[in-house]
C-alpha cells in the first residue's frame, strides 16, 4: 500500500504569515490555485483508488481539481485535521517567536501543549492511526497493491513522515513539508519505506503499483527507483520556520 502524502497548496495565512490552525475561511491564495492545477495535471495519469482530505478548506480547494480529472469523490477525515494551536490560532509568527513555548516547538516537539489546543504527540498519534487505518480498509477493500492521496497539513505530514522515518517526535522539525509538495510511504508487513519527501517536481511513474513477480524486488519498492527533487518554489517560509503554516 502506498499512501502521497500531499499537503495543501499556499494558502492566505501562509502569505499573511500568521498561523492558520483551524481558523474558518482560510483559503487558497492565487499561487494555491494554480498549484491545485498542477497537482491534478502530476497525480491524474496515476491509478490512485482513492482521495482522503482533512476537512479544512484549504485541503478541500486543494483536491478539487484532482477529484474532479479522476472522478472521485474524496473522504474527509477528521484526524488528518491541523493542529488545534489553540490560543496560539490565528496569531503572526513574528510575534509568536518570542513565545517560550517556541523553543519548545523546535526543540521538544514531544513535550508541546499549545496553550488551550492540543500536544503535538497527539496529533503524531491520531495521524498515524488515521493512515493506518485507511491502509487497511483499502487493503480489504480492493485486495491488491493500492495508491491513495492523504491531503493535510505541514505538522501533521511531518509527524507522519517521523513515524515511517522511525526517528523521534524531538526531530521532526528537521523534515520539511512544502505547500503543494508530495511525500510518499509505501507501507508493507514488516516496515514503511519513505520514497518521496517534500517533492515538488513532475515525474511520478515509478510510484505506479508492479504486479507481483518470483523476483520481485526489496521490500517497499514498488517497482522503480524513486529520486527525490524539490524546487522551493512555492510561496513558503524558511524550511527552519514554525510548523503549521
Amino acid at each position: 500500500m502506498t499512501v502521497i502524502l500531499l499537503r495543501h497548496g499556499v494558502s492566505t495565512s501562509n502569505v499573511a504569515h500568521t498561523l492558520a490552525g483551524r481558523s474558518p475561511g482560510v483559503e487558497l491564495d492565487v499561487r494555491g490555485q494554480e498549484q491545485a492545477l498542477a497537482v491534478a495535471e502530476r497525480l491524474s495519469g496515476l491509478p490512485v483508488d482513492a482521495i482522503v482530505r482533512s476537512p479544512l478548506l484549504r485541503c478541500e480547494q486543494t483536491v478539487a481539481p484532482l477529484a474532479e480529472k479522476l472522478g472521485l469523490t474524496p473522504i474527509v477525515e477528521d484526524r488528518l485535521a491541523e493542529v488545534d494551536y489553540g490560543d496560539w490560532t490565528g496569531r503572526e509568527l513574528k510575534e509568536l517567536l518570542k513565545e517560550p513555548l517556541w523553543k519548545v516547538v523546535q526543540r521538544h516537539a514531544s513535550g508541546a501543549v499549545f496553550p488551550g489546543g492540543e500536544g503535538l504527540a497527539e496529533v503524531q498519534i491520531r495521524a498515524v492511526a488515521a493512515i493506518r487505518e485507511y491502509e487497511r480498509r483499502l487493503a480489504a477493500e480492493y485486495d491488491r497493491d493500492v495508491l491513495w492521496v492523504a491531503c493535510t497539513h505541514g505538522d501533521v505530514i511531518k509527524s507522519v513522515l517521523a513515524d515511517a522515518l522511525g526517528i523521534h517526535l524531538d526531530g521532526f522539525q528537521r523534515i520539511v513539508a512544502e505547500p503543494a509538495s508530495i511525500s510518499v510511504v509505501r507501507y508493507t508487513p514488516t516496515a514503511p519505506f519513505v520514497w518521496r519527501l517534500n517533492d515538488t517536481g513532475t515525474d511520478l511513474a515509478a510510484l505506479i503499483p508492479k504486479p507481483k513477480t518470483a523476483d520481485e524486488p526489496a521490500e517497499g519498492v514498488p517497482g522503480g527507483e524513486v529520486s527525490t527533487s524539490g524546487s522551493g518554489d512555492n510561496g513558503s517560509v524558511d524550511p527552519g520556520a514554525p510548523p503549521g503554516r
